[in-house]
């Protein structure tokens, strides 16, 4: 059947014909718009491109619209004051006065000759061995990490994309839970047309479980039978440990227990944790630390600098895998994504510096990140937004179900229209390939006018009244409701809200 679509993004109300949570095709002159949850496909027949090179340049993701929207008209204080709030990129934007003050101190940017010449591809010896070092203290492993075992890229982007495409063929599937980081999907896509299998998690809890969008083993079975059953051939797993967009961290039994799942089904195992230092409110556990891994040459850890350092402008990502079949390969596709030498010296004087990290950096980052989470989880208290609890990330996951006009992704993308309209970016949950509408993503690693900015513009564009009495609002706490006096009295947290400017409403928040 051949049916018409306009393909234009209508500017309140996005792309037209643009259907997510199912895989729609439209016809129209020679292009083919596929609607796949979070992007739009486009694929020409134009006579320059090759069907592959038509798929690249084809693709299209919510995010990257709404940035490119962001782009062209950005906020500033004083120069663009009505411009459009950024509150949907995950950057942290908390501590460039710390990050700024430690490279500019004399000796760190000194410019040896060998740096001009061409390195090792899969990063400079120096630099690995201070990434191992690094990661064998903060990831608390087990035993001192090997430096042959790690591979240096541009960035966690282009590890990813060069990970599936050499442990994947075309169209094999590799199962990863819903929601998670939307650029998964052209990572995997675009390079190696590796295509997910969504482990579908939703906000309803079922028995035995304590929080929602709770993942278990018994989803993954079921999921991976589906698959099976369909014909996908699933060769890896992929898990967000801290998670993204969801701001929780995996257990370590839950961990061990995914890690024995992909063994009995021979599944590579992909674990990107890329915000291990960025919780500000738990324990994290990285697969580094356990002693013992079911399958060690299937299992690859993915960490780079631009999260937990606030340098997403570096560029600089890492993998640690113990096979060596696997970094022969990716250091084949190593010399098209190779970071340059003198940025790795930079930054190997960063990570040496553990008294700098220990006691100046780590600190003031959690603190500060606790402190703009509070800041933010506070002003949606007051337009009675609830939140999932969270604890690590630079984000919350915020339920916006009740501001729908129907329970459905189309009325997701109208709201998400009408805040962009009203000058405030955040992201839509079908970014994040989530399975139910009405859930969003926003930043709070942003200075406290900006956020405080982004509610009132969330007030505006919802029509709501701030709440000034909030002593009847439950508080919520893993799917139970609890007392205030529960938080009250955690030790970790309680010194940093007695700091904040904003602390007198906290009291009762309302979160999941």
């Amino acid at each position: 059947m051949r049916m018409v679509a306009e393909i234009v993004w209508d500017q309140k109300k996005g792309p037209k014909n643009c259907v997510t949570g199912v895989c729609v095709v439209f016809y129209l002159g020679g292009y083919f718009l596929r609607s796949h949850f979070g992007a739009c496909v486009m694929a020409s027949t134009s006579r320059l491109l090759s069907s592959r090179g038509a798929r690249i340049a084809g693709y299209e993701s919510i995010l990257g619209k709404g940035l490119d929207m962001y782009v062209r008209d950005p906020y500033e204080q004083d120069t663009n004051p009505q411009g459009i709030l950024n509150l949907g990129t995950s950057e942290n934007k908390l501590c460039y006065d710390i990050i700024h003050e430690r490279l500019t101190r004399p000796g760190v940017n000194s410019l040896a000759p060998h740096l001009l010449q061409y390195t090792n591809v899969q990063g400079l010896e120096s630099f690995r061995e201070e990434i191992a070092k690094f990661l064998t203290e903060y990831a608390r492993a087990q035993n001192p990490l090997d430096p042959e075992h790690i591979v240096v890229m541009n960035g966690c982007g282009s590890v990813l994309a060069s990970l599936t495409a050499v442990l994947c063929d075309s169209e094999d599937g590799y199962l990863i839970p819903t929601p998670y980081y939307g650029s998964v999907y052209p990572d995997s896509w675009l390079y190696g047309k590796v295509r997910p299998v969504h482990v579908q998690l939703d906000s309803k809890m079922s028995d035995g479980e304590s929080h929602p969008f709770m993942l278990t083993v018994k989803k993954l079975e079921n999921a991976m039978t589906e698959a099976t059953k369909q014909g996908i051939r699933v060769r890896a797993l992929i898990l967000i440990n801290p998670h993204n967009p969801l701001g929780d961290i995996y257990p370590a039994h839950l961990l061990k227990e995914c890690l024995d799942f992909a063994h009995r089904y021979g599944l590579h195992v992909i674990i990107d944790e890329i915000y291990m230092l960025s919780v500000y409110d738990g324990t994290f556990t990285s697969v580094h630390s356990f002693d013992r891994l079911p399958d060690p040459e299937r299992t690859h850890i993915i960490w780079g600098f631009s999260k937990d350092f606030a340098m997403c402008g570096v560029r600089v990502g890492t993998v640690y895998t113990q096979s060596q079949e696997v970094r022969k390969a990716l250091n084949r596709l190593a010399c098209f994504h190779a970071c340059a030498g003198p940025v790795q010296q930079v930054l190997s004087h960063l990570i040496w510096d553990q008294e700098w990290i220990n006691n100046t950096f780590l600190p003031a980052n959690r603190r500060r990140l606790l402190e703009s989470q509070r800041i933010l989880v506070n002003g949606l208290q007051k337009l009675n937004i609830p939140v999932l609890k969270c604890c690590a990330g630079l984000f919350v996951w915020a339920d916006f179900r009740k501001f729908l006009q129907t329970q459905t992704f189309e009325a997701e993308m109208d709201l998400w229209w009408k805040l962009i309209h009203e000058k405030v970016y955040i992201g839509p949950g079908q970014a994040f390939y989530c399975s139910e509408p009405g859930w969003f993503r926003l930043v709070f690693s942003d200075s406290v006018s900006k956020i405080q900015l982004g509610i009132k513009r969330l007030q505006q564009a919802l029509g709501v009244l701030a709440a000034c009495d909030t002593e009847d609002i439950p508080l919520l706490v893993s799917g139970k409701e609890t007392t205030s006096e529960m938080i009250d009295s955690d030790s970790d947290t309680s010194d940093v809200l007695k700091d904040m400017a904003d602390a007198t409403q906290l009291k009762k928040i309302v979160v999941y």
